[in-house]
């Protein structure tokens, strides 16, 4: 797109310097086409802005409609707490902490404090100044020979090939900077995630890429010398997402280039389909052996899974196994059914999985049964994207979060829901090398680590809030929701206390 406006250009100059010619008239057009050419050559060096270095000219009708939006879309299209996967507020929020600007709200809430999912914290008037150091979790059970430090924050996972060879170096540096880790997806490591050096969390997933044989089966031998690699410092079996559980990673033939096929061990330009279930095991026995495998192989590193909760029934089983045999994971992923995806069926998206709220206490209620709460570390994973979401989710039972898409937003992503055609315009999820070029590695990777960093001192801003200095101090009765303000009113000023003021 960026060429073909260049290739316009002297089209057009080449036309009318001919016209000019022969009529001295249409000298004026260049009054025009000068400034356009001006600023199309600006855009093709500037490196702020991915939309204006891909759409020269056209991206400035987008900056020009969030100018004037407030009021457009206040009286005419969407609201600012309207959008979805995400409103036009948090995706702002992401935005502005990203660019490393004021993040402040104006005017007071926009959301309907009387409906049924307002959410809020109980602060304390007791509020203490926010501490400097971000808290920090270590990973790693009983059986684990190299536990890690992991930030409460994290990216979750997303494979080259979903996203562009530029946004998976963005985000690693990012990570890289921020100290805090970057979940490779099920498609492999590829050079781009470790080329600048961030800790990794490598996912296996149905379709073993990276560590498969010819068969498409899992090779042990591609694994060891892989998960030596210094920079993975955990490995995650992807059981199910959230987005699309039980159903097996798409990626579109359009995204699938020989580069990407080589990394994955797959045809070419053809749609790549993982399985529904892994072949390795199809039990909750041969899970754990399998866990067993992959720690001896990674010489100890910790090993968890990640799962969308369906039949409740069968996670039961598994930590029944896991009590009996003595062998658990070190981290367990839970995902939501909110979680996302670049591609999957409607139905998959809206109507299969359990959303990550009951979800994740399900889970650590569970494991807190079998006795299994101490040495595994649960990760909430599912439309995490504020300081509050952090924090509540720490309070329903998770250790850490993992977030996709507000890193997404965080490198460019304007969330215009063309993650499966190959266009996105941003140049994040697709592997059009025109696009692609637009996004500024260098420039992305200080965003994703601003957003990091700025969400984190958010997190700690609540924690003084509150009046305590720790995500471990954080339960769930700090929190309500809709009609439990109702109750907490019953509870806490009955008509007997007070009819004793006077």
């Amino acid at each position: 797109m960026r060429y073909l406006f260049y290739n316009i250009t002297i089209v057009l100059v080449i036309i009318f310097s001919i016209l000019t010619y022969y009529y001295e008239q249409w000298i004026w057009a260049f009054i025009i086409l000068i400034p356009l050419a001006l600023t199309g050559i600006y855009n093709r060096f500037q490196k702020k802005h991915t939309i204006l270095r891909n759409f020269p000219i056209l991206g400035y009708f987008r900056y020009l409609f969030e100018m004037i939006s407030p009021e457009i879309q206040q009286y005419f299209i969407e609201r600012t707490t309207d959008g979805k996967p995400f409103s036009r507020n948090h995706r702002a929020l992401v935005y502005r902490r990203a660019k490393n600007v004021n993040d402040t709200h104006p005017f007071g809430t926009q959301l309907d404090i009387s409906g049924e999912n307002y959410e809020a914290i109980r602060h304390s008037i007791y509020a203490t100044e926010p501490v400097t150091e971000i808290p920090r979790v270590i990973v790693g059970g009983k059986d684990c020979k190299r536990p890690y430090s992991a930030s409460v924050l994290n990216i979750s996972a997303m494979s080259f090939g979903s996203l562009s060879k530029n946004a998976i170096m963005a985000l690693n540096k990012g990570a890289k900077k921020g100290n805090f880790y970057h979940n490779s997806g099920e498609g492999g490591i590829s050079p781009y995630h470790l080329k600048e050096g961030g800790d990794l969390v490598w996912q296996i997933g149905t379709g073993y890429f990276g560590c498969r044989n010819q068969y498409g089966e899992f090779d042990p031998e591609k694994f060891k010398e892989t998960a030596a690699h210094e920079q993975i410092k955990m490995i995650e079996i992807k059981i199910s997402q959230g987005a699309k559980p039980g159903h097996g990673g798409v990626l579109p033939g359009e995204k699938n280039t020989h580069e990407i096929a080589k990394i994955r061990g797959v045809k070419a330009h053809t749609t790549v389909i993982s399985p529904p279930s892994h072949k390795k095991f199809s039990n909750p026995e041969g899970l754990v052996a399998f866990i067993k495998e992959l720690r001896e192989l990674s010489d100890g590193k910790p090993i968890g899974f990640k799962i969308c909760i369906g039949r409740t029934e069968e996670f039961i089983d598994l930590c029944s196994v896991m009590k009996k045999s003595g062998i658990a994971p070190d981290f367990i992923t839970v995902d939501g059914a909110e979680g996302g995806t670049g591609a999957a069926p409607l139905e998959f998206s809206d109507s299969v999985g359990i959303p990550l709220e009951p979800a994740l206490i399900f889970v650590t209620r569970t494991l807190e049964k079998f006795g299994l709460r101490k040495d595994v570390k649960v990760i909430a994973s599912g439309k995490v994207l504020t300081a509050f979401s952090i924090l509540r989710m720490r309070a329903l039972g998770a250790d850490m979060c993992n977030s996709a898409r507000a890193f997404m937003f965080s490198v460019g992503c304007i969330q215009a829901l063309r993650c499966n055609t190959n266009d996105c315009p941003t140049g994040v999820a697709t592997q059009n090398k025109m696009l692609v070029k637009g996004l500024v590695v260098d420039d992305k990777a200080e965003r994703a680590y601003n957003f990091h960093r700025n969400t984190m001192h958010a997190v700690l801003e609540l924690l003084g809030a509150c009046g305590v200095k720790h995500t471990d101090e954080i339960d769930i009765s700090m929190f309500v929701k809709g009609d439990e303000m109702v109750a907490l009113s019953n509870k806490y000023f009955p008509d007997s206390v007070l009819n004793r003021v006077d």
